[in-house]
Order: structure tokens, then C-alpha cells, then sequence
């Protein structure tokens, strides 16, 4: 119970500073994604299923107060947390460059397949100036965010799941 608040309280925590403070600090109208580094963090420490359920709830959430119709985002983020848990069996604690790689994916396919689905589907075909603009500066904005928010997420997963081990020796 205590793990599904926390990330709870997680989500909310980085949903606020992501309208907020980094929509504050946006450069040339880019922000980063903290819903994407929330997702694939907890998806590759956690596994498929959190993955999926993290994502689902970050991307209703983006849904619900930016999203054109309700389940896109929501259904993007699940598909994105299930496949970062596909990499959950070869995750080091210790080593950054699995997480950060995953993320730069994840959020690269992100902005293709939102623009491929809310653009060109509409028949706006200026992908390379999508990409150049709007698609890459995120991803590095991204990049530069995970460099922050990975080494706290990573520390409040190592003490949930220190906080559960604790627990189930308890009762054994």
C-alpha cells in the first residue's frame, strides 16, 4: 500500500512541476517529459505490469488536462512503461547509461508516433522540421531532466523495495 501512494504522490509531484516550474523553464517552448522519464524509470526498475500501470495514470493525466480526446496519451505512455519492462532482467542499479539510452528511445518514439498520428494523419507532412524543432530538443531537454530525476526516482524505488523486503521478513 505505502509503494501505491508513494508513486501516487510521485506522479502528482512531477505532473505539477512539469505545468509549472519546467513550463517556466521551457527554452524556445520545449519542455521536458517527466511523465516519459516516470514511466520507463519505473518500467525498467519494475518491471512490465508497473510499467504499464505508472504509464497509464501519467498519460491520463496528460490526457485529461492536455489531451484532444481522452486515452491517447494514456495508451501511448502504457505501451511505452510495458516495453522499458521488457529491460527490467538486464537493469544495474549502478549503471546510468541503460536508463538514459531507454528514455532517449522511448521519448524519440514518443514525439514520432504523436506526430504521425496528430499531424500528419491531418495532412501536415513537415516531418524533418518537426523533428528538428519540436521532437529532438525535447529528447535533450529530456536527457538533461533524467540527469536530475533518475538518481531520485532509482533511491525512492531502492527504499520502497528495502521497506518491503523489511516487511515480508516480518511475517516469515
Amino acid at each position: 500500500m505505502l509503494r501505491k501512494i508513494t508513486i501516487f504522490v510521485i506522479i502528482i509531484i512531477c505532473f505539477v512541476l512539469q505545468c509549472s516550474v519546467f513550463n517556466g523553464l521551457a527554452l524556445a517552448g520545449i519542455i521536458p517529459n517527466l511523465m516519459m522519464i516516470l514511466t520507463s524509470s519505473f518500467g525498467f526498475m519494475r518491471g512490465e505490469k508497473e510499467g504499464l500501470v505508472i504509464g497509464f495514470f501519467c498519460g491520463l493525466l496528460s490526457d485529461i488536462f492536455f489531451g484532444g480526446f481522452l486515452g491517447f496519451y494514456a495508451m501511448l505512455l502504457m505501451y511505452i512503461g510495458y516495453l522499458n519492462g521488457k529491460f527490467s532482467g538486464i537493469f544495474y542499479p549502478e549503471d546510468i547509461k541503460l536508463p538514459i539510452a531507454l528514455i532517449v528511445i522511448s521519448d524519440l518514439s514518443y514525439g514520432i508516433i504523436c506526430y504521425v498520428l496528430t499531424y500528419m494523419l491531418r495532412g501536415r507532412f513537415h516531418f524533418p522540421y518537426y523533428f528538428i524543432h519540436v521532437i529532438l530538443p525535447e529528447a535533450l531537454y529530456t536527457i538533461l531532466a533524467t540527469m536530475f530525476l533518475y538518481p531520485i526516482i532509482l533511491k525512492i524505488n531502492t527504499k520502497l523495495e528495502d521497506w518491503e523486503k523489511r516487511r515480508a521478513q516480518k511475517f516469515v
